[in-house]
């Protein structure tokens, strides 16, 4: 039988007389503040609602509510929230070094980081980790949240695993001990053609600089005269990641983006010293997913004159988030001032009417044909008009324009391949082709470019992995799968690259069905073209 409590009176109508107070006559007002109503509504529910509840989990939810109501960016997050989103920023956490995917419900190990702590005890990429500190990590609904919970924790601290190796008939029991582990901004970088460097930029955090800094010395030596930088899906991150790979090919002094709002004072970043690589020509390829800090950086090029941009149209993602943590270790991110590139662009999108509609810009993009149909003008009001160093005039309003227009490719993903990639079907497939034949593949192809001039996916590879998709009853039409027969043997053998050596094999290979990335190229070893690209309007062509 359920216990009856009962609710005092009087506390019933000192809460009624406070709430009403509000709706007295204007002679006499009741000052009831918004702090004090929400400590207040806090305490009736906690005090007096009908079931037990989580008074944690419903500050929680009033907080999240009340970031909704401002901008779509300002957030909370929980402690674990918050580590998560710490460590891609900062470079790196504790683990064990290892890159997965859950084949099949095992944990399948698809590379070890170089020098990690994995790597140094003798796990080998194709190894399935069978147990973990008396945690079995295979099986139906494990997830890839749960085998990270298992695998991360404190430096110094063990994970002892039993191992199922290929051909090897015993289960192998190893050790691990965690260590820091990093996590790169930069993918790939390799030289496109004999003068030409390409670097592709996936975030923007603490070592990014760094990264940027090392690769170019790479580059360099290999004979880069010019060079891409790819920031397409490129969310963003850190502004001083941004700002400091900006002055790499900017002059001294060179403004690269202001900050601006209400409550705070305007504050200005400008390149320092004059760049080592301010000589060369940059070309960066940016996309409706390039946001924030890619936008900064792309931005700053567009507005100096410093570089042509070339893909779709950015985000939109121009305002500051400053954190605010909690003693728990939950935080706030709260929005204080909008990011402006150097000839006064705001880079946010409008969100006034809302999340939702929000949320739903880059669809209305691509049902509009502003992302599909290279001649559609986009007509801007002379509000939003700028213009560049040079004079040349650029458009604000959200995101940044690019100076070259490359339509979305619509062709080349037919639904047959999205339906391979929705159900998981091409990447397990190329993890099994590896799986299986890992040694005789290192032993044929002992470097990237031997991978890259001498493997070919042949027809019995494709009929396996049609046969895979069937299995997981992915619609088979003849003409869908005819349609999608190049580009897939792209990606299959792009995907088998990766696996075998590195992202960058990834991008050498699928990079030159890039419609972007095709034309940075095509630009960027056109002089006259890069000259009257960057050129003031009055320009004359020699």
């Amino acid at each position: 039988m359920k216990k009856l409590y009962m609710i005092p009176v009087a506390a019933i109508t000192a809460v009624s007389l406070a709430l009403s107070a509000k709706n007295k006559a204007p002679e006499n007002p009741f000052v009831f503040s918004p702090e004090q109503k929400l400590r207040l509504t806090e305490r009736i529910i906690e005090n007096y609602y009908v079931d037990s509840i989580d008074i944690d989990r419903t500050v929680e939810e009033g907080i999240i509510s009340m970031l909704r109501t401002l901008d779509p960016h300002s957030s909370y997050s929980n402690r674990e929230e918050t580590i998560e989103m710490t460590e891609t920023l900062s470079g790196g956490f504790s683990g064990v070094g290892i890159s997965f995917n859950m084949l099949r419900d095992t944990l399948f190990v698809v590379s070890t980081t170089i020098g990690g702590p994995s790597e140094k005890v003798g796990l080998q990429a194709g190894d399935r980790i069978l147990v973990a500190n008396d945690t079995v990590m295979s099986g139906a609904g494990r997830s890839t949240s749960d085998v990270r919970k298992v695998l991360r924790g404190p430096k110094g601290t063990k994970v002892r695993m039993k191992v199922r190796r290929s051909n090897v008939p015993d289960l192998i029991d190893f050790v691990v001990t965690r260590d820091e582990i990093p996590i790169y901004s930069v993918d790939a970088h390799y030289m496109a053609d004999p003068h030409t460097g390409y670097i592709k930029i996936v975030r923007f955090a603490e070592s990014t600089e760094k990264e940027v800094k090392e690769a170019l010395k790479t580059l360099k030596k290999q004979g880069m005269q010019r060079l891409i930088i790819d920031l397409q899906g490129n969310g963003g991150g850190y502004m001083n990641a941004a700002v400091g790979v900006a002055q790499l090919f900017l002059d001294k002094d060179d403004e690269i983006v202001y900050t601006k709002g209400v409550r705070v004072h305007p504050s200005y970043f400008n390149a320092v010293t004059t760049g080592p690589y301010r000589d060369i020509e940059v070309v960066t390829m940016v996309d409706q997913s390039s946001a924030s800090a890619s936008e900064i950086l792309s931005g700053a090029f567009q507005d100096n004159d410093r570089g042509v941009v070339i893909g779709r149209r950015t985000f939109g993602k121009g305002l500051v988030q400053r954190p605010f943590p909690f003693p728990d270790g939950s935080m706030i991110r709260l929005t204080t001032a909008r990011y402006y590139t150097p000839s006064g662009r705001s880079i946010q999108k409008p969100y006034a009417d809302g999340e939702d509609d929000y949320n739903k810009d880059v669809y209305r993009r691509l049902q509009s044909g502003e992302l599909t149909d290279s001649t559609l003008t986009v007509s801007h009001p002379d509000s939003l008009r700028f213009t560049t160093r040079n004079g040349r005039v650029v458009y604000g309003g959200g995101g940044i324009t690019p100076d070259i227009f490359v339509p979305l490719d619509t062709t080349r993903v037919t639904p047959y391949y999205r339906d391979l990639v929705a159900k998981g079907v091409l990447n397990r497939y190329c993890l099994q082709y590896v799986d299986s034949r890992r040694k005789q593949l290192k032993s044929d192809y002992k470097t990237v470019d031997k991978f890259i001039h001498g493997f070919k996916v042949s027809d019995a590879m494709l009929a396996d992995l049609y046969s895979m998709a069937v299995a997981d009853s992915v619609k088979t039409e003849p003409d869908a799968v005819a349609d999608s027969r190049e580009y897939l043997s792209t990606i299959v053998k792009a995907l088998i690259g990766r696996d075998l050596f590195d992202s960058s094999a990834y991008y050498q290979i699928a990079n030159p069905l890039n419609p972007i990335y095709i034309r940075a190229v095509e630009v960027i070893n056109d002089p006259r073209r890069m000259r009257s690209l960057l050129a003031p309007p009055d320009y004359a062509m020699e």
